[in-house]
């Protein structure tokens, strides 16, 4: 059986099993070793009856003495209660909604049962347990593995495939360069997959687990490496921007100084621009943190040394608001700015087009419009986009392909922990916009439980009444049965008659962008005082009047998310406030809206955040580009994670193609977790 067969060609996989593993992420026979166990339970040891006690899982080899289907219970079936004994003892065991295993657990027979042990009423009861039938001269199962499964596929199934792999599937030479294993004392693949799903003892499970984390690390780290070498060698150098452009005359032109952070950013950029290398840069920092500015410095740099420069924002409202602010201080230097957006009117859009293709604009903003093809540039030299991570690489690619290697630019403003930023753009050089500007006022958080939602409400309403501006953010767009949390449709239909004064509107992910447009235009222009909503607006546009953001069921936010919702008010010059209503009562809960409370620094909540949830909690789905990764974990896996760094980056310096025979393997498997697991494709 080779790696490449479909799944369907194993025996006893028909369609039904095979649209199931497809769910797993199996769809060829070498996927399903790939599906590593999700825990395991140590099977190694029979304990005896008298020896059990509640609490803990056990295995227990014991004789059927009796089988009877009792009572039918609500919720929970027929009750199918045994009485098994070994030497030591007798235990009652209970199955729930199982009266059909009567037939297969035959009285006077011996089987292994593993299951939990409770106490009720002074009685130890095993509950709903796993059993098979002994085989004589065998003693304890081993560990078992415990995988994750879909509707369709049974552990036993999967043990099934596990093991016929194991047995008949082609032995898959390792991609991971000796030397590297030998270096970090890590198992080579075929041992590390015997000891990840046959392992003989902990060690060998946790000798795999680190060469598992370790691949993962260092093929997501050779992708990132090969990208940026790929591009360094496809390009052949950057631009040179012109040193002698006074940048500082532009800058002292805005209302108000800039920070020291401000100041430190626009040197790093400066000095990128006006080197021979392409400059490809992240700019992180948080609302209010003055990005636009270093962004227009930076535009007006490559305007002025001859070039046309382009920002492209994930929102047509937050692109045009760019552009109202940025043509306005453009037109006073000379400085031809022009917009380009998907709603506009035919003419209008042909007339951008004409003038992006002459020259005439020297810079563009817009939406995704400007990635299109028919958008031809004249001579670009710059590419910026606003809050990067709602943007694909290939998309940022596509943009830069405009141009002729022009400079790349990013910015965002969920800040990324420290610790995870070079992970996360490897191929990206790092600016951190750590400093508010002076004045701007802290945004007065408070974290509330369920039973003051009254006061929090009059206090809102208050507000209104003094011509001010608020949203209300509730996890859920509709209400669930399965999920106990806010909905915005509900709040909306509940919230309407209270704060009917005040032209309550209702905002969420599943509107059309039309009608979502309308809304927030709305919102802007205080048509609407409240806007009830989903985090639909986490990247949305400055309205200054807004002073409250109320956030329902904040325990289902993470701390970044909160921040970066909080960010919404506190735009003008009134005092602003955040409330967040919670019902949990958990430590963790205690610890994060003690966070919020005390902290309005964003670097500093995302590595709490990361730190209370973990990574795949704060990355969320698929965000920022991230594979998913199985087995690394990114809190734990730090220095593992400069290992697979450094061992990629020095790999790919002596072979950045990957071309070399004895890395084409290395070269397969990191084109296929790109293409599959990250949004950038190579």
């Amino acid at each position: 059986m080779k790696p490449e067969d479909s799944v369907k060609t194993i025996k006893g996989i028909g369609n039904k099993k095979q649209e199931a593993l497809l769910r797993l992420g199996i769809s060829e026979a070498g996927d399903i070793p790939r599906l590593y166990p999700r825990s395991y339970q140590d099977r190694r040891k029979i304990t005896g009856i008298s020896g059990l006690y509640a609490g803990e899982s056990f295995l227990v080899r014991a004789r059927v003495v009796t089988a009877a289907a009792g009572r039918f219970v609500p919720k929970r079936g027929r009750i199918l209660r045994l009485l098994v004994s070994d030497e030591t003892g007798r235990l009652e065991i209970v199955f729930f909604n199982a009266a059909y295993l009567s037939k297969a657990l035959e009285a006077g027979s011996m089987y292994d049962f593993y299951g939990r042990v409770t106490e009720v009423k002074g009685r130890l009861i095993m509950t709903h347990p796993e059993f098979s039938k002994v085989i004589p001269g065998t003693s304890g199962q081993g560990i078992v593995c415990i995988y994750p499964l879909t509707s369709g596929i049974s552990q036993n199934e999967m043990h099934r495939l596990q093991k016929l792999c194991r047995e008949e599937l082609e032995e898959q030479p390792d991609f991971i360069p000796a030397e590297i294993l030998e270096k970090y004392s890590l198992p080579g693949l075929k041992e590390a997959l015997e000891g990840i799903h046959f392992p003989s003892d902990g060690d060998a499970i946790r000798a795999a687990r680190k060469r598992f984390a370790f691949e993962e690390l260092f093929l997501f780290q050779a992708g990132i490496w090969q990208l940026k070498m790929h591009t360094v060698q496809k390009t052949g150098g950057g631009i040179c921007f012109d040193s002698d452009v006074d940048t500082d005359a532009f800058m002292q032109s805005f209302p108000y100084p800039m920070t020291n952070a401000q100041n430190r950013v626009i040197t790093e950029i400066l000095s990128d621009m006006r080197s021979p290398k392409c400059m490809n840069r992240l700019v992180q920092g948080d609302v209010g943190s003055g990005k636009t500015a270093v962004a227009e410095t930076a535009l007006y740099e490559a305007v002025k040394s001859g070039w046309q420069g382009v920002l492209m924002a994930p929102t047509e409202l937050l692109a045009m608001q760019h552009f109202e602010g940025i043509s306005a201080h453009f037109e006073s230097f000379g400085i031809k700015t022009v917009f380009l957006g998907g709603n506009m009117k035919a003419s209008e859009k042909r007339s951008s087009l004409e003038k992006i293709a002459s020259g005439e604009a020297d810079v563009v903003i817009g939406t995704h419009a400007v990635i299109q093809p028919g958008v031809v540039f004249k001579k670009l030299g710059l590419v910026i986009t606003d809050e990067q991570h709602r943007f694909g690489v290939n998309q940022r690619m596509m943009l830069s392909e405009k141009g002729e290697n022009p400079d790349i630019l990013v910015m965002t403003a969920t800040p990324i922990p420290r610790t995870l930023a070079v992970v996360l753009y490897g191929d990206t050089d790092v600016s951190a916009i750590d400093e508010l500007p002076p004045g701007r006022q802290k945004i007065i958080t408070r974290a509330i439980d369920q039973r003051k939602r009254k006061d929090a409400y009059d206090f809102l309403e208050k507000k209104l009444m003094q011509g001010e501006q608020a949203y209300i953010v509730a996890p859920l767009i509709e209400d669930s049965e399965s999920i106990d949390a806010r909905s915005a449709e509900g709040l909306f239909e509940e919230l309407s008659k209270k704060f009917s004064d005040y032209s309550p509107a209702l905002l969420h992910g599943a509107m059309k962008q039309q009608e979502k447009d309308s809304v927030m235009t709305g919102f802007h222009e205080g048509r609407f005082r409240v806007l009830i909503s989903t985090v639909v607006i986490e990247v949305g546009i400055n309205v200054p009047n807004a002073t409250v953001m109320l956030i329902e069921n904040a325990e289902r936010f993470g701390l970044a998310q909160l921040h970066q919702l909080r960010g919404r008010v506190g735009r003008g010059a009134k005092q602003s406030y955040c409330i967040l209503i919670s019902s949990a009562k958990t430590d963790v809960a205690k610890e994060r809206a003690k966070t919020m409370e005390n902290s309005s620094d964003g670097f500093y909540i995302a590595e709490k955040d990361l730190m209370l949830r973990g990574p795949g909690e704060f990355f969320g789905t698929r965000q920022h580009g991230l594979p998913e990764f199985k087995m690394a974990d990114l809190t734990k896996h730090m220095e593992l994670l400069k290992a697979a760094g450094e061992e990629a980056k020095n790999l790919l310096s002596g072979d950045p193609l990957l071309s070399q025979e004895n890395h084409r393997l290395l070269a397969k498997e990191v084109r296929k977790l790109f293409t599959n697991g990250t949004d950038v494709n190579l």
